[in-house]
């Protein structure tokens, strides 16, 4: 399997989950070939090879339905990416911190950092939790 930052890295293919994740939020439990060709305003071998891609990393899951093939989201693989990034969410907090620095009192400046840090680390541990919740996309 490619490595997720890789497959993430190219801008289609980012088009295309953002696109899946849009319909799976609006109730869509699949989305054709043809609606993303005509969202993305980009070829049908182009998508087509985008998906394939995305199916091979597990971000996307497909089924048959008839003639057609339903693509939907799979967010789960995009953990790895948020974990990777959540120290730097982290240390943005700290950037917040130390801006307060300059215009609260040490002890409210240490507060709100420390206040910071575990609302960034709470966040990020509940959406996890949410994500692996059985029966979510």
């Amino acid at each position: 399997m490619a490595d997720i930052f890789d497959v993430i890295a190219d801008g289609t293919r980012r088009d295309i989950l953002r696109y899946l994740l849009e319909r799976a939020n609006a109730g869509d439990d699949g989305t054709s070939v043809s609606h993303i060709v005509l969202e993305l305003g980009v070829s049908q071998p182009t998508v087509s090879k985008h998906l394939k891609v995305l199916r091979e990393a597990e971000l996307v899951s497909v089924r048959e339905e008839g003639q057609h093939r339903l693509y939907s989201l799979v967010p789960g693989p995009l953990d790895e990416v948020d974990d990777w990034l959540m120290p730097f969410v982290v240390d943005e907090a700290e950037v917040v911190a130390a801006a307060l620095d300059s215009t609260l009192p040490e002890p409210a400046a240490h507060a709100a950092e420390v206040v910071g840090r575990a609302a960034a680390s709470a966040k990020h541990a509940v959406a996890s939790a949410f994500r692996k919740l059985p029966g979510r996309p």
